[in-house]
């Protein structure tokens, strides 16, 4: 798996093939919360100067309170995608298991590197041929939820030769119950991904955050460079995360209920998902997906799925029923 990957968010693209202006199409195509966060003030200073390191300590600190990371302070990286391209670097002897399907740019960065590579369906289906195993928890795109108690079992196993396990938990924010991170002092061969921009509507900040043993993120800071993450990202991390986030979960939850509404009422199969998207499961996905592009609205569809859809949340009512308009009107 060495092509370019197929991901939401391909609005202009969808334009150019069905009409429209982008910003008249309805992008239900990314698990993105739909309606941004109100900015905190940034400092002056973070956009006139490089990122000075106390806004890195400050964000780092907010990280380790949010994500509840005990004795290990989180790394904030530009986007967890650059750290997934690093991820061939720090695989230790053996071939990589990922638990699929999932995000695909895990299995791309590894073809090509070079390492051998096996998708697996099972964790019990992890040998000890593999030297690095990684699983998207919750899943994307089918929100599939392995307990606490099973990863850090798998890790264990792992440690005993050496493994290590590699846990992508960015769209934990909204059942942090399931993630990993207190647990992370106990779990030295424990690599854990946390997105930032999902959950609080700002993925064009390009931020995330990696949470494992202080060895491990030196080897990613020293491979990202200096400056890696601006000042400005930095500043909203630390004010956002220290801040309540309780409004921020809630309106996601009620933009949730009433995209499950929107698809139940068009007798669609709700097959998995988390709280910023749902996936459908249709015989007819492929025909349902062209069209919602020709009335301008698109939605996530999948090569290796043909009948999988990733609808993902609406901003607001008049989405929901601009959705809802459309659905009814399809016919076989």
């Amino acid at each position: 798996m060495t092509g370019r990957i197929l991901h939401g968010g391909g609005i202009t693209a969808a334009a150019r093939l069905y009409g429209g202006r982008p910003e008249d199409w309805l992008d239900l195509s990314t698990g993105i919360n739909p309606n941004p966060v109100i900015l905190p003030d940034i400092p002056v200073s973070a956009w006139h100067r490089l990122p000075d390191q106390y806004l890195v300590e400050w964000a780092r600190e907010a990280a380790r309170g949010y994500y509840r990371s005990g004795d290990l302070l989180p790394l904030p990286v530009p986007g967890t995608q650059s750290v997934i391209q690093l991820l061939p670097r720090i695989a230790p002897a053996g071939s990589v298991a990922i638990l699929s399907p999932t995000y695909g740019e895990y299995a791309r960065a590894f073809a090509l590197a070079g390492l051998r590579l096996n998708e697996v369906t099972e964790i019990n289906d992890v040998t000890d041929g593999h030297g690095l195993v990684v699983v998207v928890n919750p899943n994307n795109p089918d929100g599939r939820m392995l307990p606490i108690h099973r990863l850090r079992e798998l890790h264990d196993r792992l440690q005993e030769r050496g493994g290590m396990l590699v846990v992508d938990e960015a769209f934990g924010d909204m059942e942090p119950e399931g993630s990993l991170a207190p647990y992370a002092s106990l779990m030295p061969n424990l690599i854990i991904l946390r997105s930032f921009g999902k959950f609080f509507g700002l993925a064009g900040l390009r931020l995330g955050f990696v949470i494992a043993e202080a060895s491990i993120l030196a080897r990613f800071e020293d491979w990202l460079g200096p400056w890696a993450v601006s000042g400005p990202a930095l500043s909203l991390a630390a004010s956002l995360m220290n801040g309540d986030t309780t409004a921020i979960h809630n309106r996601i939850l009620e933009r949730r209920v009433a995209l499950d509404a929107v698809l139940h009422s068009a007798k669609l199969n709700i097959a998995g998902g988390t709280g910023l998207f749902a996936l459908v499961a249709d015989e007819r996905a492929s025909d349902i997906h062209a069209h919602l592009c020709r009335h301008h609205i698109l939605v996530r569809k999948f090569d290796y799925a043909p009948n999988w859809l990733r609808f993902g949340l609406a901003r607001d009512e008049e989405g929901d029923r601009r959705l809802a308009g459309v659905l009814e009107t399809y016919s076989v």
